[in-house]
């Protein structure tokens, strides 16, 4: 180490010789000695090599050359690890070489870009540094006219740096696309790929930049052409899905209808043939992604795919690569192989040879095989989860493929929170089947490895496993009485004081599932649990889908007269407090209707009416919705009105006489003329009882 340090002092030193072409040597010397070696690299940083080559590169008294070589040795150290990235960063070598740029010479420009775009490809290096100052991008797109280089640089500089959509933004109101469109038909493979993937980040989620690039022609044919011709398999596997890419990013943006034949016919039978075995791993994983994001909202796509190329068969195959156990297995089942190939080949040997040999032949690929399995499952289960969203026949198709339901289960507890993600995605997307949730769920007891994954884990899974719990738990699921029986009402109740609306959203939604048609001590043990204050806090949640939820939760417990007598005997204050409260306020048709609809379930109460007739207030407002534009507000207030006045109930004329007093019998009758047959046949059966 001492011996490595001192020549790297040597070559220090050097640089601050008063003699320029003893500097100029010495650059090129060091620029020598950094190739591949990394230790060399870290050592040169250690000891200030970065500010010196830093101070020269910006000096105007040194040579165009000098200045060159400077840019090359820095390009050379950011090739090294992660922690000579951030010491390079960290010297503020960015605004240099960003200013290096306004020089005249371009092989100095070429260099300074170079070594730009090493620095930010690198993950660790700040992506914004290239937007702080506002005169850059606009050279930048300046400097793509000057050479191959420029071009191959600055748009690799580009496709990294564009990670948000204030950045896409940037790019696009500085003419990235019409700069950049005509370097797709460049002579270089090298401009023409990363143009082609500036285009892919530039689409994704954008629908302003997808409208604008579906009208661009490039030598006098659409954009969208090019692409479906860079897809064709005689161009680069990495040239193919690239441009699948761009035209998916451009169909999900709204900007390519996805029946338009470029998506049907080229886009997804390219990216389902990148699924294939005769493909990388890593490209695998890119086409199986790519697939589940272009069909994942529409379902004629997802009936395509399903059809293509033996697809759901296919995906099967992606779980087939060594986890860190099975790997193991695979290691002693090949090395047995190896070791008779060994004797066949060679003779005999050591066996300590042959286990060295074996780990030079295969750790390789053993490695490449184990850092790219769990990205494969992954995307398999992406994909199946975008696949069987809404095809009853896809989903059954899926679920029949060989261990299937296993592997999901599997999933749910893999170390990798990406594949545990993936897994319930796919488990919450099956989950949308009645035939799924009698069959499969039920016989691979899915609800309990899900009811784990519940228990600790990060907010992006808590809200697929919570929506798949609400879907486990509808009245017709088998796993609901035991999901009930495992002490499920805790947890979900928990869920809705979270400060993630939709974790607040699928807590209340899978209490309200629970409460359909539950009996009462379900029901008691959902207010218990929820508590009081808690309930009425959501009722005045100011996400809409909370409230909503909420509110079909009251209705649901609300349901069956003891039930809803038990209830408002013990409750009904707030509850009707509550009610006024949601009428009163500014809310959406929706919100108010079913919240008329808890109030038509409270009239149907024994004891529980006399609430709604005892409160003036509450009259009065279900008065006016009966008379109010909107016919399922009309419906639910005069289904209100029914309730109370029903003639085989006690005390219902006196109920009768003091709503005929209010006016709400001329209502009646003038809503028998009506024009919607439901609110007609309503208002005419509430009228009857009157008559009875």
């Amino acid at each position: 180490m001492q011996e490595v340090t001192a020549t790297s002092r040597h070559y220090v030193d050097r640089l601050f010789d008063p003699d320029p072409q003893k500097v100029l040597q010495g650059v090129i010397d060091m620029k020598n000695a950094v190739i591949g070696n990394n230790k060399q690299k870290a050592n040169l940083i250690v000891l200030g090599a970065v500010p010196r080559l830093l101070y020269l590169l910006q000096q105007s008294s040194s040579s165009a050359e000098l200045r060159t070589e400077c840019a090359v040795v820095l390009g050379s150290l950011a090739m090294g690890t992660e922690n000579n990235i951030k010491s390079l960063v960290d010297c503020h070598i960015i605004p240099a070489l960003l200013q290096g740029l306004l020089c005249p010479d371009l092989i100095f420009i070429e260099a300074c870009l170079r070594c730009l775009r090493t620095v930010f490809i690198s993950p660790v290096t700040p992506v914004q540094l290239l937007y702080t100052d506002p005169t850059v991008i606009p050279h930048l797109m300046s400097l793509l006219s000057r050479s191959q280089r420029t071009q191959e640089y600055i748009t690799q500089i580009f496709s990294h740096c564009c990670k948000t959509p204030e950045h896409q933004t940037v790019l696009f109101n500085h003419g990235a696309i019409q700069n950049i469109a005509p370097l797709l038909t460049s002579p270089s493979y090298k401009v023409r790929m990363q143009a082609l993937k500036c285009f892919s980040v530039l689409a994704y989620e954008n629908t302003q930049v997808s409208m604008t690039l579906v009208n661009v022609l490039v030598d006098g044919e659409l954009l969208s052409q090019v692409f479906v011709r860079m897809m064709q398999r005689d161009q680069p596997i990495e040239m193919q899905l690239t441009a699948a890419k761009c035209l998916t990013y451009m169909c999900r943006a709204g900007a390519i209808r996805t029946d338009d034949r470029c998506i049907v016919l080229k886009t997804l039978p390219c990216l389902v043939r990148m699924c294939s075995k005769e493909h990388l791993l890593e490209e695998r994983v890119e086409g199986a992604e790519t697939l589940a994001y272009l069909m994942e909202p529409d379902v004629e796509l997802q009936r395509i795919a399903s059809t293509t190329d033996h697809l759901v068969a296919m995906l099967a195959d992606y779980f087939k690569y060594p986890s860190s156990v099975s790997a193991i297995t695979d290691i002693k089942r090949v090395g047995q192989w190896v070791e008779r190939g060994w004797r066949l080949k060679v003779g005999a040997c050591a066996s300590t040879n042959k286990t060295r040999i074996y780990f030079l032949l295969c750790r390789p690929q053993l490695d490449h095989d184990l850092k790219h399995a769990h990205e494969l499952r992954q995307a398999a289960f992406k994909l199946y989860a975008s696949l069987g969203s809404n095809d009853e026949d896809i989903r059954k198709k899926i679920t029949e493929t060989e261990n299937m339901m296993d592997r999901i289960v599997s999933g749910l507890s893999e170390s990798s929170i990406k594949v545990r993600l993936a897994a319930v995605r796919c488990l919450h997307s099956l989950s949308r089947s009645v035939q799924q949730l009698r069959t499969s769920f039920h016989d691979h007891a899915v609800w309990k490895p899900l009811m784990k994954l519940l228990q600790n884990a990060p907010d992006e899974v808590l809200v697929m496993a919570s929506s798949t719990l609400c879907n486990l738990l509808l009245e017709f699921s088998p796993s609901k009485e035991p999901i009930l029986e495992s002490g499920v009402i805790e947890l979900l109740c928990s869920l809705t004081q979270s400060d993630s609306p939709a974790l607040r959203v699928n807590g209340i939604w899978a209490l309200m599932n629970m409460a359909f048609q539950a009996d009462q001590k379900v029901k008691v043990e959902i207010v218990r649990g929820l508590g009081t204050e808690q309930l009425f806090r959501l009722l005045s949640d100011p996400d809409t889908n909370v409230l909503m939820k909420t509110l079909g939760l009251l209705r649901n417990l609300l349901s069956t007269r003891p039930h809803i007598d038990q209830i408002m005997s013990s409750h009904g204050k707030q509850i009707m407090q509550a009610v006024t409260l949601i009428l009163e306020a500014e809310h959406s048709i929706e919100v108010k209707e079913q919240t008329l609809c808890i109030l038509a379930n409270i009239a149907d109460g024994n004891t529980a009416k006399e609430l709604i007739m005892t409160n003036e207030d509450v009259l009065q407002k279900i008065k006016y919705y009966m008379g109010h534009s909107n016919v399922k507000l009309q419906l639910a207030a005069t289904f209100c009105i029914s309730n109370l006045i029903w003639n085989e109930e006690d005390g219902s004329q006196e109920r009768q006489d003091k709503l005929r007093e209010m006016g709400f019998v001329d209502i009646l009758h003038k809503l028998t003329q009506a024009s919607d047959p439901n609110l007609c046949d309503r208002a005419k059966t509430a009228m009857q009882q009157y008559l009875a």
